[in-house]
């Protein structure tokens, strides 16, 4: 009896163990499982806050390569002002009385007296460039030559009092006292932070979002091609928007564009050139639209030390707005003649030009249209 029952109670001990371990092995089962689902759940989060974080860059990456594609097809315009021979300075040899610094001393040494009756004209446009005939240097040793055009490089400030905003510099007077002169000038500019361009030192300037390139050559018989193709082949690098170009040419006193001026300024429209503004002949002749793209062949006197009563006074400040749209230069035809005249007065030259109104701006208006050609401009003066 006593040993079935120690069978009974080891059978019943056996039952108990194989409970137990049921039971442990279940909780320990619900545990696992737990902690998979739980691993698996934060796996799962895991991943898809990586999958959110991609496509969150990818929609930024999207949306920034969309705002930059909307900047380039964006809309914009630049207003340019440009005007012609400005020498700010004289020769020695002119009548002290007579010369360009006596109106200096006359006006208590303001130098914004020279372009005061027209700075506000060049306050309109986005950028007023304007060719320097003239150096800024103390250097006295002249080149042998008719003319030697200078002032102490203080005369610099008729620029700045006068908004004027880039500086085109390669012409017949550029060296007037030699390699010293011409540098002597280039510090003076530095040294107010006036841009410039001259000879093979192009401008790359960028304006309300355009990309301006420009050079300034002197080329009076206009046989330089290479030296075209070398300013083009250096811009053209850059990717600019426009291409601007200022040539000191042409004949001195005439009031028509010769052959070479134009055969030279249909080689450089062909070659990418948006606007040529022209110099040296100290006369107003014709402007031109080949290509859609205007020539002003010559801009006259304007702002002019280099004579002290000039038998012809009349000027202008030409004008042109530019538009770029979809990455590319609208055609269109806003431009603006501004006739003007070097002198607020008759009699002499007070070296203070001024905008001409009325029968004398009409006068002069009429006086470049009678050499343009290519376009149609009404006159509502």
């Amino acid at each position: 009896m006593k040993k079935v029952l120690n069978i009974i109670l080891n059978i019943l001990l056996t039952i108990f163990c194989i409970i137990i371990i049921l039971v442990i092995s279940m909780l320990a089962g619900l545990y696992l499982y737990k902690y998979l689902k739980n691993t698996e759940n934060e796996v799962a989060e895991t991943t898809t806050d990586v999958v959110a974080e991609v496509i969150e860059e990818k929609n930024t990456i999207e949306n920034n390569e969309l705002e930059e594609e909307k900047e380039i097809n964006k809309k914009k315009s630049i207003t340019i002002s440009a005007v012609g021979d400005c020498t700010i300075g004289w020769d020695t040899r002119y009548i002290a009385q007579q010369r360009f610094d006596a109106y200096l001393e006359k006006n208590n040494g303001n130098y914004g007296y020279y372009l005061e009756k027209v700075k506000d004209v060049f306050s309109e446009d986005d950028i007023t460039i304007v060719n320097l005939e003239g150096t800024f240097t103390e250097y006295k040793k002249k080149v042998p030559k008719e003319f030697n055009f200078s002032a102490p490089p203080e005369y610099k400030n008729v620029l700045t009092l006068g908004n004027v905003d880039v500086v085109s510099f390669a012409n017949n007077h550029s060296y007037d006292f030699g390699e010293i002169g011409y540098n002597d000038t280039l510090e003076a500019l530095d040294s107010i932070n006036m841009p410039y361009y001259s000879y093979e030192k192009y401008l790359i300037k960028e304006i309300n979002g355009i990309k301006l390139g420009f050079f300034a050559l002197s080329d009076i018989s206009c046989k330089n091609y290479k030296d075209i193709d070398q300013a083009l082949e250096y811009i053209k690098k850059e990717e600019t928007d426009l291409i601007i170009a200022s040539m000191h040419w042409g004949t001195e006193g005439s009031y028509k564009q010769n052959a070479a001026q134009i055969k030279m300024a249909h080689y450089m429209i062909d070659k990418g050139v948006d606007l040529i503004l022209g110099s040296h002949p100290h006369r107003l002749q014709g402007i031109e639209k080949y290509k859609e793209r205007y020539i002003v062949y010559s801009m006259a006197n304007f702002c002019f030390g280099g004579n002290t009563n000039p038998e012809d006074k009349d000027s202008m400040i030409y004008r042109q707005t530019f538009t770029i749209e979809d990455g590319k230069l609208k055609i269109d035809d806003n431009i603006n003649i501004i006739p003007a005249s070097v002198s607020g007065v008759k009699y002499t030259n007070n070296y203070q030009p001024i905008v001409l109104e009325g029968k004398e701006g009409k006068r002069v208006l009429n006086k470049i249209l009678r050499y343009s050609k290519g376009f149609e401009y009404e006159i509502n003066i």
